[in-house]
């Protein structure tokens, strides 16, 4: 038998379309993301703000997601090999769960400096404080801006919008703490505030390795019940039984499927395959492999 060349499709595993749009808008936003990062950084050190000092940590664990993103929408379209026969789809799980971790450990690190300032107070620069989050908050609603048309057509750039959207929103929490500062002299709005970002940050820190683990583990995906697949299979004309069903993520975007159908009649065989395709595509299951067979085999 000749040897499968290394170019060669397995499966007919299927990938994301490459976008340059996508990628640009991705690049245009990480560019601006790590300016801000920076500005947020320096300006916390100065202005001595936990708030800004949270944002700015936020938005390096973005910076690294953008990156990552972009990295892993080159490197998913490559072709599949005899060693890797889905490619390298998988990086995409992989780089959001490494992601999540870091949020993670950020998050916790947030709160235990908070706890910290709470019970000795640091004296903060209120003006410098308002005067960097505004800086932060113009410069995210424009990256928010420039992500949000056609996220929902990319999951690398539906991420990379969410990730923008937080720190957004950290942008806002470190701007209401320099205005409770400057107004009241009330310092512990700061490390209150940026107790809260934390909280933002860790709950879609462990949504996102909650997610990266399920689909690691090969779970089924949450948007689709197995007794579904297996009625809708079972439907089919020709169909005996249904068994040894499995259904789990790929990639983001890419669910796949494998089944024994039991079809008596061999020459429904085909017909069947292509019935029980079509209901497959209906729930968004993609890459569909079954096994047909005249009586049940393990």
């Amino acid at each position: 038998m000749a040897a499968l060349p290394p170019t060669a499709e397995y499966h007919c595993v299927h990938r994301a379309p490459l976008r340059p749009e996508s990628q640009r808008r991705m690049t245009l936003a990480l560019g601006i993301t790590t300016a801000v990062m920076v500005v947020e950084l320096v300006g916390g050190l100065l202005a001595n703000s936990l708030a800004l000092l949270a944002d700015a940590g936020h938005m390096l664990a973005d910076v690294v997601a953008l990156a990552l993103a972009l990295w892993v929408s080159h490197m998913a379209q490559r072709p599949a090999t005899p060693e890797r026969t889905y490619g390298l789809l998988r990086l995409e799980i992989l780089a959001a769960l490494l992601n999540g971790a870091f949020l993670i450990v950020i998050a916790v690190g947030i709160g235990i400096e908070a706890v910290q300032r709470l019970q000795v107070a640091p004296a903060i620069d209120g003006r410098m404080l308002v005067g960097v989050a505004l800086i932060g908050l113009l410069s995210n609603v424009v990256a928010a801006t420039i992500l949000h048309r056609g996220h929902q057509h990319s999951m690398n750039q539906r991420a990379a919008y969410l990730h923008v959207l937080g720190d957004l929103l950290g942008s806002v929490g470190a701007l209401v703490a320099g205005a409770v500062v400057l107004g009241t002299g009330w310092t512990a709005a700061d490390p209150l505030i940026s107790v809260a970002i934390g909280a933002l940050i860790l709950g879609g820190a462990w949504r996102l390795v909650r997610e990266s683990v399920d689909v690691l583990l090969e779970a089924t995906p949450r948007h689709i019940a197995l007794a579904d697949v297996h009625n809708r299979l079972a439907t089919v004309s020709g169909v005996a039984s249904v068994h040894d069903l499995h259904v789990w993520t790929v990639t983001s975007g890419v669910v796949a499927m494998s089944g024994h159908l039991v079809v008596r009649d061999p020459g429904a065989n085909q017909r069947v395959l292509v019935e029980a395709q079509a209901l497959m595509t209906q729930l968004g299951i993609a890459h569909v492999t079954v096994q047909i067979e005249n009586d049940p085999t393990c």
